[in-house]
C-alpha cells in the first residue's frame, strides 16, 4: 500500500505544484501544505506539513536544531521571493533545493519536498510552461551520486560550484530523455492526439521505476479496476509508448 500512496501523494505535490506555479511568492503556508500532500500517510516519524520538533541526521550530517528551523525557512523564502529571480532558473532551483536539504525542516520527507520545491521554482520562473518534465526522475535514479553531490558542499565548506553543475547536468539529461519520448510519441502517433489522463502519467512514472509490470500489478499500483488498467494501457500502447512482452499468462508491460 505505501507505494502506492507515495506515487498518489507525488502526483497530487505535482498538480499542486502546477496551479500554484504563477504564485507571487512563496509562503511557509504554501511549504507546508505541499509537504502535507506528498508526505502524507508514507512518514515513517514526525506529522505532515508541520516543521519538526525533534533532531535529525541524514547520515553523517546533522540537520539543524528544530528550534532554528522556521527562522532559517523565513530567510529561504525571503530569498526565493525577491533574489532568486535575478539569477537563471537553472541556478535559483538548484540553490532553493540544496538550502532546503540543508535546513533539513520536516522530521521525514524533505528530500521529496525539496525536489519539489526545486520544480517549483522552475515553473514559477517559466522555464517549463507546458510543464511536460520533471528532474525528480534523474535524482531518483542516481541516488547514490544525488547524496554525494549534497556530501561534497558540505565538504568543500559550503561552495556550491560542484552541486550547481550537478543539478544542471541532470536538468540537461532530463530534457533530452522529454524531447526523445516526444520525438517517439510523435513518430508512432503520427496524427492521433494522445493527452495523457493523470492515471496514465502515474502508470507510465511506475514503469520507470519498476521497469516491467504485469497487468495485476498496475491496477493494484494505481489503484483501477482491471478494465480501467486496460482501458489506460491501450492508447499508450497504440501510441508506442508501452508494449506487452511475455507469454499471455506470464506477460508484462515495460516502456518501449
Amino acid at each position: 500500500q505505501r507505494p502506492r500512496r507515495e506515487v498518489a501523494n507525488y502526483f497530487a505535490g505535482l498538480r499542486f505544484v502546477e496551479k500554484n506555479a504563477q504564485r507571487s511568492a512563496v509562503t511557509h503556508a504554501e511549504v507546508l501544505k505541499l509537504h502535507r500532500i506528498i508526505a502524507g500517510s508514507v512518514m515513517d516519524q514526525g506529522t505532515a506539513g508541520r516543521y519538526r520538533t525533534i533532531r535529525v541526521r541524514v547520515g553523517s550530517y546533522v540537520a539543524p536544531p528544530p528550534e532554528k528551523v522556521q527562522r532559517m525557512m523565513s530567510d529561504l523564502l525571503a530569498w526565493w521571493n525577491i533574489k532568486a529571480a535575478r539569477i537563471s532558473p537553472v541556478l535559483s532551483s538548484a540553490i532553493i533545493h540544496h538550502r532546503f536539504e540543508v535546513i533539513h525542516p520536516f522530521a521525514d520527507g524533505n528530500g521529496r519536498a525539496g525536489r519539489m520545491l526545486a520544480l517549483w521554482e522552475l515553473y514559477r520562473r517559466r522555464f517549463d510552461t507546458h510543464h511536460i518534465f520533471s528532474i525528480d526522475e534523474f535524482y531518483w535514479q542516481d541516488r547514490p551520486g544525488y547524496y554525494a553531490a549534497l556530501e561534497k558542499v558540505r565538504k568543500e565548506n559550503d561552495n556550491l560550484t560542484s552541486w550547481l553543475e550537478y543539478s544542471a547536468e541532470g536538468l540537461r539529461l532530463t530534457l533530452e530523455r522529454v524531447w526523445t519520448r516526444i520525438q517517439k510519441l510523435s513518430a508512432h502517433a503520427g496524427k492521433t492526439k494522445l493527452v495523457l489522463r493523470p492515471k496514465q502519467e502515474q502508470l507510465l512514472h511506475l514503469l520507470r521505476e519498476e521497469k516491467a509490470l504485469t497487468p495485476r500489478e498496475i491496477w493494484d499500483g494505481i489503484g483501477v479496476s482491471k478494465q480501467g488498467a486496460l482501458d489506460l494501457l491501450r492508447p499508450l500502447v497504440k501510441a508506442g509508448l508501452v508494449r506487452r512482452i511475455g507469454t499471455r499468462k506470464t506477460g508484462r508491460y515495460v516502456l518501449t
